[in-house]
């Protein structure tokens, strides 16, 4: 712990019943949050527990519904992110927004550049550049350098001087050693303890349970966008509390029942796959009837590995093999050709023409068949999608309405219908509930067992770790890129799919916490 955390620092920071919400989601419930001048205060939670809405909220990027914020003492609604930086909040997002084509000091400067008599003063602007490097331990970057010539470590070090030049009293780091390398992490750390030793506060975001402990001096838990613990001490809290306070969901999640038949023939055979950075060494099978689902932390691998498997992605080493038969990497046609289909993440960039009908999206990857002497037959279509509407119980069913006109969870059946229209029979789910109210996740969940239950073979990527759990017959667990287990759902439990993703053992912490 910091010698200004030791000893108490002001307030810099308070939340009081913050709430924001989305169409058909509230992403933050009444989140109350603390943090002091020279403290690391370390925010806690799964995937979708509301860091990210929190962390634009304090960035000023979203303003909140009701509740109160106290910066300095004084109560305050950003109007932008540039509000934010001028009030002393500098975020530095996972996702590192630096300009590439730019140098050093352009990127640190950008948006407040040093000027004299109305114009840019690129001289002042590196030597300043260079005093904030140095502050930092790096006056070795050259401020001229092009950010695109900075390995991650460098990058991240300039989106931290961007931060100083701004005179920031609060750094929010997003995840910071995510892209780092172990040896980096420890110099991560060290710029973070000189930092808050002048008493500036970081607010430190990571699902690494042992960054937590080496370098938090307090904890906040979100859970299901509720506060659902603050201000334990980061050091002494059992690892076991901390798992426990991220699990147990506010929102009633329905699955249908397992089936007691066993699943049929293997349809996919995945061995060795990898690609370089993203993922390693991945064996996995599916079979007709089956589920198997993938739970990880974002940046896992796990959505590279649903896009490597349908071909969106180029495989650099291993094999997927269909009905026997081996799939040429890189190759979309040929796995729709062999019975794949995959419904992505983002559905309305990546999957859907929203201002197209629904029966035109429905029929897109298999437009041929509806087409005769180069005419497409529309009553066709129209009638084969108003099949499948029924089916997925579509609302409207009225399959010549846009699809930007209908809900998250009818647009997500759109994509599924698509794929049941070309007689998938090996169906590709990343996030199939992203963006979907809870009524119509029930709905969902029908449909994806119903598709098992008439012998498609299923696999879903989910960051809701119940979701994973409760609609999935066997379950891979993965993290930093590499299945580190595979079991059948029923054998898992929330707390063993966290422990083992944020690389935190519970058995050998709890055997610790009893010896000590």
């Amino acid at each position: 712990m910091s010698e200004q955390a030791e000893r108490g620092g002001d307030v810099v920071l308070k939340l009081s019943g913050v709430v924001k919400t989305f169409p058909g989601v509230r992403a933050l419930d009444g989140v109350e949050l603390e943090v002091r001048a020279g403290e690391v205060h370390c925010l806690l939670g799964q995937n979708g527990a509301g860091k990210s809405t929190l962390i634009k909220v304090l960035a000023g990027v979203h303003r909140p519904d009701s509740g109160d914020v106290q910066w300095l003492g004084e109560q305050v609604s950003f109007s932008g992110p540039q509000a934010a930086m001028k009030a002393g909040i500098a975020t530095i997002y996972q996702e590192l927004d630096l300009v590439d084509e730019l140098s050093v000091a352009e990127n640190i400067y950008l948006g407040h550049e040093p000027r004299s008599l109305g114009f840019v003063h690129k001289g002042q602007a590196a030597r300043q550049a260079r005093e904030l490097l140095g502050r930092l331990g790096h006056g070795e970057i050259p401020a001229h350098r092009l950010v695109r010539s900075l390995p991650a470590a460098g990058k991240q070090i300039v989106s931290m001087a961007r931060a100083l030049s701004h005179s920031a009293k609060l750094i929010i780091m997003d995840e910071p050693s995510a892209v780092l390398a172990h040896d980096e992490v420890g110099n991560l750390f060290r710029i973070i303890r000189e930092l808050t030793a002048q008493g500036i506060a970081v607010v430190y975001i990571s699902h690494r349970l042992e960054e937590i402990r080496e370098i938090g001096d307090r904890v906040t838990v979100l859970k299901d966008g509720r506060t659902s613990a603050v201000n334990l001490p980061a050091r002494t809290t059992p690892t076991r509390d901390l798992v426990s306070r991220m699990t147990g969901r506010s929102i009633e999640y329905v699955f249908p029942p397992r089936p007691d038949t066993a699943p049929g023939e293997k349809l996919l055979e995945v061995r060795g796959l990898g690609r370089s950075g993203e993922f390693t060494g991945i064996d996995l099978d599916v079979h007709a009837g089956e589920i198997v689902g993938i739970a990880g932390l974002v940046g896992s691998g796990r959505s590279e590995v649903l896009e490597t498997v349908f071909g969106a992605r180029q495989a650099e080493a291993g094999t997927v093999v269909m009905d026997g038969r081996a799939l040429p990497p890189g190759n979309v046609a040929a796995a729709v050709r062999a019975g794949l289909g995959m419904a992505p993440e983002e559905r309305k960039s990546q999957a859907l023409l929203l201002g197209q009908p629904i029966y035109r999206n429905m029929t897109l990857t298999n437009f041929s068949s509806y087409a005769t002497a180069g005419f497409t037959d529309a009553g066709k279509e129209q009638a084969e999608a108003s099949r499948v509407a029924d089916t997925l119980e579509l609302r409207p069913r009225d399959v010549r309405r846009a699809v930007r006109t209908l809900s998250g969870g009818n647009q997500q059946k759109v994509v599924v219908g698509r794929w049941l229209l070309g007689r998938t029979r090996l169906l590709l789910l990343d996030e199939p509930t992203r963006g979907v109210d809870v009524g119509a996740r029930a709905e969902l969940y029908q449909v994806i067992r119903d598709l098992a239950a008439n012998g498609v073979g299923v696999l879903l990527v989910s960051s809701e770790v119940p979701e994973v759990l409760g609609l999935s017959d066997r379950v891979l667990v993965m993290r930093e890129g590499r299945v580190v287990r595979t079991a059948p759902a029923t054998d898992l439990s929330e707390e063993d799919v966290l422990d083992l993703v944020m690389a935190g053992s519970l058995t050998a912490a709890t055997t610790e916490e009893v010896a000590a």
